[in-house]
């Protein structure tokens, strides 16, 4: 039984994580060569501030590149 486990930060919709969610089982159906109810995927949002590159949080970050522009 395959798992997988992804870390996203937060902000998508529910209907992207829901397509993202069928082409990861899809993908790992044929890949794998499992059926899809042995497919687990756990997603896991992560806020931005609680996600760091460096010694900056993606909340900085994301106010970093709304900034930059003509």
């Amino acid at each position: 039984m395959p798992a997988i486990h992804v870390h996203m930060l937060t902000g998508r919709t529910p209907e992207q994580k829901k397509a993202f969610i069928k082409a990861i089982a899809e993908v790992t159906v044929d890949i794998l060569a499992v059926p899809e109810d042995a497919v687990r995927i756990i997603l896991t949002e992560v806020a931005p501030e609680h996600w760091g590159i460096g010694s900056r949080d993606m909340a900085e970050i994301r106010a970093g590149m709304k900034q930059v522009g003509p």
